[in-house]
């Protein structure tokens, strides 16, 4: 069985996609190798050096030509968000699975057809939401599903990082184009969203606020522009199975390079994860002696989903690309098997997109907003 690559895009993103397809044929036994076979970028000459860097066989200066390539069995989109609903429908028209960064689209209304589109014509999909795959992540689900921490009622979560604290950085225009989705809410709000997602359940209501710090930025261009998106996001949320919670995210948030993470709480004990410490998980317990009580730091190792295909000893740390290449191994793993269903999908980043639009309707609204309400 072949499997060739058609990557859209060699940014940051893009690049992350090209090691993790090399690394996943390395460090796991996959069922086929995948092949990159052809890199198309915003021009010629870009796509022809990226290719060159990133060893794809071929390249092109049209997407459009990547897409309808006879040899290209994935459509791997990384491109800015605004472009993603265009390329992954003309992907699924061609028959070609697809691979796309978050968010799938800028609004639920906008991924529901392409759901509904890969899913008639059976082509498969995943969605870049790779710290779902962190086997720390991995661990957390297991204690709450196994009820080591008995039953839990409440989730504090956040994404906070400040790459955009300072406006005079030249920045992508793309991203404060209300058209792309709505600044942080979108791009780090997804984060936390779904692994609130994955680690409780069904979030059904939201009652947030949102709001824009720097109102005037400087484009790539050198030009001013006025922002319409927002900088930070608070929500409370209720979950459907009783518990409530809260999410929040920021890109200026001052001194945070990567805090996301949560801390989840039940009747018979705690845990918290900070992706600032990658490999780690704290968990605390009910019943321990009197003066004794604390949470206990756990490092991830061998024992845990993963870890051990990259490294035989435990707190020998994996890194943001390590867990690409899981959600890579996932997603070839998944097309090659009969019956095989990558996850997260495109149902499943729709959802997650039902969740960031309450959270934007919520807040023009002042009150609670039910998820169900999102088309």
């Amino acid at each position: 069985m072949t499997f060739r690559i058609g990557l859209i895009g060699s940014g940051y993103m893009g690049r992350a996609h090209a090691i993790a397809f090399r690394a996943a044929s390395a460090v796991f036994d996959l069922p086929v190798d995948p092949e990159l076979e052809v890199l198309a970028d915003i021009d010629a000459e870009t796509a022809r050096s990226a290719a060159a860097s990133l060893g794809f066989t071929r390249s092109t200066g049209d997407w459009r030509q990547l897409v309808a390539d006879p040899l290209v069995d994935l459509v791997d989109i990384t491109t800015p968000n605004i472009m993603h609903v265009e390329m992954a429908s003309a992907a699924i028209d061609a028959g070609k699975h697809v691979y796309c960064e978050k968010p799938l689209a800028p609004t639920a209304a906008e991924a529901r057809p392409l759901v509904e589109a890969a899913e008639a014509a059976g082509v498969l999909t995943m969605v870049g939401l790779n710290y779902l795959k962190n086997p720390i992540t991995a661990l957390a689900k297991e204690i709450i599903d196994s009820g080591e921490i008995g039953e839990v009622f409440a989730f504090r979560g956040a994404h906070f990082e400040d790459y955009m604290l300072d406006p005079s950085t030249l920045v992508s225009p793309w991203r404060f184009d209300p058209r792309s989705g709505d600044g942080v809410v979108a791009d780090l709000g997804s984060h936390i969203v779904s692994i609130a997602r994955y680690l409780l359940g069904p979030i059904v209501s939201v009652a947030a606020d949102r709001r824009t710090v720097i109102g005037e930025r400087t484009s790539s261009e050198g030009e001013t522009m006025t922002v319409e998106v927002a900088d930070e996001m608070d929500s409370l949320m209720r979950f459907a199975s009783g518990a409530t919670g809260t999410v929040a995210a920021s890109w200026i948030a001052t001194g945070r390079k990567m805090a996301l993470g949560c801390e989840v709480r039940g009747t018979e004990g705690a845990l918290v994860i900070d992706f600032e410490r990658l490999n780690e998980l704290q968990l605390y317990t009910t019943g321990q002696p009197v003066g004794r009580e604390g949470f206990t730091r756990i490092l991830a190792g061998p024992a845990h989903k993963d870890y051990a295909s990259f490294v035989p000893a435990p707190g020998h740390q994996l890194g943001f690309n390590d867990l690409k290449a899981i959600e890579v191994r996932d997603l070839v793993e998944g097309i090659a098997s009969p019956d095989g269903r990558p996850w997260p999908d495109f149902r499943e980043a729709w959802e997650v997109q039902r969740v960031i639009d309450a959270i934007i309707a919520s807040d023009g609204r002042g009150a609670w907003f039910d998820v169900d309400d999102v088309d």
